[in-house]
């Protein structure tokens, strides 16, 4: 199925009872079992999974591209339990100008209390990547394109880097979205998305999302999320699948919208110079072309910047 089907279908599953098409609202806290100790199907407490849930990681791993995926209360939520695999004494590569909650969430948080070491490089720089990793470097953290100066990284190249030194490569998508970008299938090892912007989609939910292939990682993270409380909540799982079904629709028309307005910009007398990857002027467009899920697309997304006459 292409991903404007899967979005629409996939987690979809007729409910058991009276065949619902659409993935029901399950508040339960607590499910039955039949022995203490022993559920009666995968769910127990809602904290570490619930129907509804279940249903829209389905759908998130299928427009990914991925094996598995996980559904956070928050896009932050996401990347706080990315983050929590790291040890005391490690060292994590992070892109320079990274979203600021993430930075924050780093530099105020993370670094000073949890005894891990933190360089903020330019990751479109790949000699400067690659001398940048150390023995304990552990996770590289970028976005392409980068919040906001839409610099573009090559997710390919870079992963090769990764490989090469044993470092976890993990992407912020939530720019691109899965129907511009696919960064799974240029080597990453985990994409990241704040649900709240294209996948929800409508400014009603706070969410967050992580897809991955890995079993082990699966593992891992799932302990991590169930012990944190970072999953999202069924009702916020219900809303966000609802805005996942149109995706496709609006991560394309908010992307030809913003290429019709960067063109403009970039020709108007009070605009001093516009940042937009699907532009050929962008210094990084033929690498985000070259990272875009499709050769068809520009390589950008809805998001634009532009510096303006006087400041």
């Amino acid at each position: 199925m292409g991903i404007s089907t899967r979005a629409i279908h996939a987690g979809n599953q007729p409910e058991a009872v009276h065949g619902g098409v659409v993935p029901s609202i399950d508040l339960s806290t607590t499910y039955v079992q039949p022995a203490p100790g022993v559920p009666s199907t995968c769910f127990d407490y809602t904290r570490c999974g619930n129907p509804t849930v279940l249903a829209f990681q389905r759908n998130l791993a299928s427009l990914e591209g991925a094996k598995y995926a996980f559904a956070t209360s928050s896009g932050m939520a996401a990347t706080i339990s990315v983050l929590s695999l790291l040890k005391q004494g490690d060292h994590i590569l992070c892109i320079d100008d990274v979203y600021g909650g993430t930075q924050r969430y780093l530099r105020k948080i993370l670094i000073p209390n949890a005894g891990i070491h933190l360089d903020l490089i330019d990751c479109t720089d790949l000699k400067k990547v690659e001398g940048a990793i150390k023995k304990n470097t552990k996770i590289l953290w970028i976005e392409s394109p980068t919040n906001p100066t839409l610099k573009c990284t090559d997710i390919q190249a870079i992963s090769k880097i990764c490989k090469k030194h044993n470092v976890f490569l993990a992407i912020d998508n939530t720019f691109m979205s899965p129907i511009l970008q696919q960064p799974l299938s240029l080597g990453a090892d985990i994409v990241m998305h704040s649900v709240t912007k294209y996948i929800g989609g409508h400014s009603d939910v706070i969410a967050g999302a992580l897809m991955f292939n890995s079993l082990e990682l699966f593992d891992k993270l799932y302990f991590n999320i169930k012990s944190m409380g970072t999953m999202i909540a069924p009702f916020d799982a219900f809303i966000a699948l609802k805005g996942s079904k149109t995706l496709a629709l609006r991560a394309e028309r908010a992307a030809s919208n913003a290429l019709a307005l960067a063109k403009h910009l970039s020709k108007h007398p009070k605009i001093v110079k516009v940042l937009y990857p699907g532009l050929p002027s962008h210094p990084h467009h033929k690498i985000a072309k070259k990272n875009a899920a499709s050769p068809k697309l520009s390589g950008g997304s809805g998001m634009i910047s532009f510096y303006v006459k006087g400041g």
